[in-house]
């Protein structure tokens, strides 16, 4: 999961602002020797940006959408693994682009309607006959991932859909039909994205009625005030003033009820505030812990959890963006100059390491014998001579205000980073912005930018959700065109058998570092904090912490 990538910035419908305070007061009273505490206040880096999750890809709407929501299939706790979801289980049949699903029975929405296989459908095909600005990537980052484009392109850039149709076969079988095969399915299922919404409350409150321009994108009343899932919590409110959203306990959750009653997600955006207010009491938890934190906060007695590493910090190099850099020497002398170590066992985390490829070494297709580009200061001058690029000058984009799994502190890297780059020659502009919009517009979109980092989290456990997420394309990110590159990519998503599959991958791997459109930086565990006095929540490589299992110590 990479954060949202506007081209844009995004202008919400005014939200209902409903007081939360007496939630918060309750939980300060358990604490005093009241009843048993009942209300968690979790720390976030971030305002999450929009409350449907089909319109979401920034972490902070994604973690409360995976409360309150829930998918056809879902990660195993604390792994990758495919599990069941909403349905009980799945199977394709012979040419592998017809999948059966059995659903879960007695499930209900929050508004009290039956989930069933037409709701399933309703939620595809909405999806897939979405129109005007439901088609802007900006919108549907996630659908246009993984399926493509949609029943009528409006865009004629975008592709054709994978998905074709949904079958209602009786009220919990249901049929999904797509156009070839794909690695992608059943996996990219998990996804937040695909969660299945009550039908009656997207007619409701208009779900579809994404209004405005693209330079001024208006959500519709139930992306920001009427989010309707299945899930074991539902949403409460949204104080946008006091920037504090509440979600409390489904009562009527058809599986395990939530253990707590109320959880409040609190913005503090300042990391030493977030923990601060976890010393003081004031949040049970947050995200994102520094990586000197870990030990000093395990030390105090907080219940500190190390997430898998399951992501990627990368730098990108454009290739349209300066005539020099489309040279692959250029490019392997940067890949030469970077001490990775260096900055692994100074900036990351406890068992953090240097990258090999564009994907964690957990996931099948990762290929240990690709060109490795060890630190040489000697040999990238050596490479910038012999290319005529030995004063090379690069503009190098760093975000601000902004943490990330994969990039604890930004500055602090890029400041790594261009020392290594000075030191064999190379001049470095540093253009700091802004993460959302300004870097995110800046270094995905144009071709002004020469280098910047940025990074990817696993969002299910397939190599192609993260080098095809990167490279099955033309994208102005990287600024190189390679139809062999995209019809390897292809080639390797359509191959039904998982063994050839992955040696494909495995080559796609060796493909993409001899190319080296970037340099793939590190690999790094990130944490997650709670209480002293809180338990019950495992650790997720996906980020897909299930809070419904929280509970304070008695």
């Amino acid at each position: 999961m990479r954060a949202p990538r506007p081209k844009v910035a995004v202008a919400a419908v005014a939200v209902a602002a409903l007081a939360v305070a007496g939630c918060a007061e309750s939980n300060r009273d358990d604490n005093s020797g009241g009843s048993k505490k009942d209300t968690m206040v979790f720390g976030v880096a971030g305002d999450p940006k929009v409350l449907d999750p089909s319109f979401a890809s920034d972490g902070e709407s994604l973690r409360v959408a995976r409360q309150v929501f829930e998918t056809l299939v879902r990660p195993e706790e604390g792994g990758t693994k495919v599990t069941p979801g909403l349905a009980e289980s799945w199977t394709p049949d012979a040419a592998g682009t017809t999948w059966t699903f059995k659903l879960r029975s007695g499930v209900k929405f929050h508004d009290g309607t039956d989930f069933n296989a037409e709701a399933v459908c309703a939620n595809f095909d909405r999806w897939y006959n979405a129109k005007g600005l439901m088609q802007s990537p900006d919108v549907t980052a996630y659908w246009q991932d993984v399926m493509g484009g949609f029943a009528k392109n409006e865009d004629p850039e975008l592709p054709p859909s994978l998905f074709k149709s949904c079958t209602a076969k009786d009220a919990t079988t249901v049929d999904l039909t797509f156009t070839r095969v794909s690695s992608k399915i059943p996996a990219a299922l998990m996804l937040p994205s695909f969660s299945i919404h009550s039908p009656k409350a997207l007619q409701q409150y208009d779900a579809s009625n994404v209004g405005g321009t693209a330079e001024d994108i208006k959500y519709p009343p139930y992306a920001m005030e009427h989010p309707t899932g299945t899930g074991p919590f539902k949403f409460k409110s949204w104080d946008v003033a006091n920037k504090t959203l509440t979600i409390e306990r489904n009562d009527e959750y058809s599986g395990t009820k939530a253990k707590l009653k109320t959880i409040i997600f609190k913005t503090i955006s300042d990391e030493n505030a977030r923990k601060q207010a976890l010393r003081s009491g004031d949040i049970q938890g947050y995200d994102l812990v520094g990586p000197a934190d870990v030990e000093p906060l395990k030390t105090e007695g907080f219940n500190v959890l190390t997430r898998p590493a399951f992501n990627i910090l990368y730098l990108a190099i454009n290739q349209k963006g300066n005539p020099k850099l489309a040279d692959l020497k250029v490019r392997q002398a940067i890949a030469h100059a970077l001490n990775r170590q260096a900055l692994v066992d100074s900036k990351l985390p406890p068992g953090a390491k240097v990258a090999l490829n564009f994907m964690p070494d957990t996931v099948e297709g990762w290929n240990g014998e690709v060109t490795k580009y060890d630190y040489n200061p000697e040999k990238a001058k050596a490479l910038l001579a012999e290319a005529g690029a030995s004063n090379l000058t690069l503009r190098f984009h760093y975000p601000t205000e902004v943490t990330r799994p994969y990039m604890p502190n930004p500055k602090d890297i890029f400041e790594l980073l261009s020392a290594d780059l000075k030191a064999v020659g190379i001049n470095v502009e540093a253009i700091p912005l802004k993460w959302s919009p300004d870097y995110l517009n800046a270094t995905t979109s144009g071709s002004k930018h020469d280098l910047h980092f940025l990074g990817w989290t696993g969002d299910y456990g397939d190599a192609y959700n993260f080098i095809g997420t990167f490279f099955d394309r033309p994208k102005d990110e990287w600024g190189f065109n390679n139809a062999q590159l995209f019809a390897q990519f292809k080639d390797a998503d359509t191959t039904a058998d998982q063994a050839a599959r992955v040696e494909k991958y495995k080559a796609l791997n060796k493909a993409v570092m001899d190319l080296l459109p970037g340099v793939p930086i590190s690999h790094s565990p990130p944490a997650i904090v709670f209480g002293k006095d809180v338990t019950g929540i495992k650790a997720s490589p996906l980020t897909d912490e299930r809070y419904a299992t929280a509970e304070f110590k008695s």
